[in-house]
């Protein structure tokens, strides 16, 4: 029997947990925070850069985007029904629009989509990459439209985000060549670095989260938790 590492203590649903509270975290700070002159308030600097309480939000928020990244890898390894998965991944990018759209003009309309359309991008590219896998030719011609897809759509983290997944997908039985590669390729958010800290904890278990009912709450906790923060940054103004 294989020995697990002792490090190796974080199951899928504790790293699901940590995106959750990360990502409520940072939007907190875009959507609340950033309204509040005591949290853009510095309290210290780091060189000649102010640190403020929302900036400190916005930063640990960055550890998120490569958790969700590296679930979606994990599901789609895992998932018993692809079409379901890939069809509740754009069941919640239309579902979260209204209240992402809300969130960033107060209106029902933003230029950029939300970050379900970026996984679903990536899904798709995964099924790519999976049927085409004897035909380089074909993978390269729908991966570039994938990419303009994404490009156009202008969805969370843009091109950028979806080369990270698929770097996440194509090095998911490389775990060192993963967080090397993907730590480079997030320069530009560097902070966002350090999911490789718990992604590399990850024990290969599924954890608590298993029921049907759950499932469903973990996406569902995108829209509700944008609209709760709407809801409160309207009572504060």
């Amino acid at each position: 029997m294989k020995n697990t590492p002792n490090f190796h203590i974080l199951s899928g649903s504790m790293l699901k947990m940590i995106a959750m509270i990360t990502m409520l975290i940072d939007h907190t700070g875009m959507a609340v925070l950033s309204q509040l002159p005591q949290a853009l308030t510095p309290l210290f600097y780091f060189g000649d850069t102010p640190i403020s309480i929302y900036r400190i939000s916005r930063d640990i928020g960055r550890v998120a985007f490569p958790i969700f990244c590296f679930l979606l890898v994990e599901g789609f390894r895992h998932t018993h029904n692809r079409f379901l998965y890939g069809r509740n991944l754009l069941l919640f990018a239309l579902i979260s629009e209204i209240p992402w759209n809300i969130i960033h003009t107060n209106t029902l309309y933003y230029e950029k989509q939300n970050i379900f359309f970026t996984l679903f991008l990536g899904y798709l590219a995964f099924c790519v990459m999976e049927h085409f896998q004897n035909n380089q030719a074909a993978q390269f011609l729908c991966i570039t439209f994938l990419l303009g897809i994404s490009t156009v759509l202008q969805a969370d983290y843009g091109w950028r985000g979806f080369i990270f997944l698929l770097i996440m997908y194509i090095l998911r039985n490389e775990k060192a060549s993963q967080a090397i590669i993907g730590s480079c390729w997030l320069y530009y958010e560097w902070k966002a670095c350090f999911a490789f800290l718990s992604i590399n904890m990850y024990n290969g278990q599924r954890g608590f989260i298993k029921r049907k009912g759950a499932k469903y709450l973990f996406y569902a906790f995108y829209p509700l938790h944008l609209t709760v923060l709407i809801l409160i940054r309207q009572h504060l103004l």
